[in-house]
């Protein structure tokens, strides 16, 4: 099996985390569990992403251990035994032997992890290890010992992209492109909402990569619900349809949203609402400058939506009282426009779809600044659910939901799209959906 990266990459990820922990410590980093479905049928499996970046191992069971007794730190795979009954039903395993060439410096059987630990725990080594990651790991260790987040260490690190991760990125980016120009070429009403959903995901498979995360397609008022994902229902003509979806290449993610009409014309009332969410798009983007710190394009998308917002005439207030900026929290607004605009601006991408790092709405850490190589996402939205009854909606835009989503590289010569190969101007999308091969 060929990894993502060469040897040195990984064990220079491995050098920066380890090396920040303090002598006589054990670092524990399990891949995902299983999780079943019904009976003998789990759920499609994908690692986890710690382990992921730290040596690459893939398969759905494995556990790195790190540990520095002497003064250097020393890494040991555990994977499990090669059994010849299982790999009949579910294909040839690694196994202890064939794991070595992975970028460890140990690696031995899974059966021997349970001891192993307790020899090192009993050794009074300080215990770290990613939370949540296994149960029975939490279980074993928790009872008897203080275990401390390993996240702290890592995530700051996996913040920032090498220029090998990039390129995955942009070759997931690029796939993701044009699976949505597919999906609009292919538009028509009367469409329901999972041919466009099969149109999008059959062009990541297509193209060996796999969703990364469960695509959002909205038509109507579905596109008003910001995790819908049903996408059960037929696209009237004259709807609009949101589609935000993603793949990844290698485990890294991108994730790119754009909504069109279904007829292949805007009214005025959508082109409204779609030109005023795009200006606050590309002011979030031009917003992503090194040296910034991250809530800059949260509050250049909110200023625009929120000046846009009193043109339009949905607000009738001043740009203040739109916005209601908190004293002493940079970047964070409680103003009318969260009516409309109820979501952050955008988040981390990366080996997570909403990757390590910080910075969403809630996130303890979002006062650092922006470095060339963060990769993250701008998305600002407005959304006019006809079916809200908490606030008054304008007949005129009563039904439209559009966001529009890049994924976006920092650099030192500024922001570049990774996505922008994905058609969003209005007169670019008229001229492209519904001429697909339908007809």
């Amino acid at each position: 099996m060929s990894l993502p990266f060469d040897r040195e990459e990984y064990l220079n990820r491995q050098e920066s985390i380890f090396s920040k922990l303090p002598k006589s410590s054990l670092a524990i980093i399990p891949t995902n569990e299983r999780k079943i479905r019904s009976n003998d049928v789990a759920y499609p499996f994908r690692a986890n992403s710690y382990m992921l970046y730290l040596c690459g191992w893939e398969e759905d069971e494995g556990t790195l251990l790190a540990t520095n007794l002497s003064g250097k730190w020393v890494t040991t795979l555990f994977v499990p035994d090669r059994d010849t009954t299982k790999e009949i039903w579910e294909g040839i395993r690694v196994g202890v032997d064939g794991a070595k060439s992975w970028p460890v410096d140990y690696t031995d059987s899974l059966q021997s992890l349970d001891s192993c630990i307790k020899e090192l725990v009993s050794d009074g080594c300080r215990v770290f290890k990613i939370p949540g990651a296994s149960s029975s790991l939490d279980i074993s260790l928790d009872e008897n010992n203080v275990v401390e987040d390993l996240r702290p260490y890592i995530d700051p690190i996996r913040r920032v992209k090498s220029t090998n991760e990039i390129q995955y990125m942009k070759e997931a980016a690029s796939i993701a492109s044009f699976a949505h120009e597919k999906a609009m070429r292919d538009s028509r009403p009367g469409m329901g909402e999972w041919e466009i959903q099969a149109l999008v995901e059959g062009h990541f498979m297509s193209s060996l990569s796999q969703w990364s995360f469960p695509s959002i397609v909205g038509g109507g008022d579905n596109a008003t619900v910001l995790h819908y994902k049903n996408n059960n229902q037929v696209i009237k003509s004259g709807d609009l349809v949101l589609v935000d979806a993603g793949c990844e290449v290698s485990g890294y993610a991108s994730d790119i949203t754009r909504t069109w009409p279904v007829n292949g014309k805007f009214s005025q009332p959508q082109r409204e609402i779609y030109e005023l969410v795009l200006r606050a798009e590309l002011a979030g983007i031009e917003a992503c400058q090194p040296g910034l710190p991250w809530f800059s394009m949260h509050e250049a998308v909110c200023e625009v939506i929120a000046e846009g917002l009193i043109e339009l005439g949905v607000l009738n207030c001043t740009l203040e009282d739109a916005l209601g900026r908190v004293e002493g929290k940079p970047g964070v607004f409680e103003g009318q426009i969260r009516n409309f605009f109820m979501h952050g601006t955008g988040h981390f991408l990366g080996l997570d779809v909403h990757d390590v790092g910080g910075g969403r709405q809630g996130d303890p850490n979002s006062s650092f600044l922006l470095e060339p190589g963060m990769v993250l996402t701008i998305e600002p939205g407005l959304y006019f659910g006809s079916w809200r009854n908490d606030i008054l909606i304008p007949e005129r835009y009563a039904g439209i939901g559009i966001r529009i989503e890049d994924d976006v590289l920092v650099t030192e010569q500024g922001p570049v799209v990774l996505s922008s190969m994905c058609p969003k101007m209005l007169d670019e999308i008229e001229q492209i959906v519904g001429k697909g091969a339908h007809d």
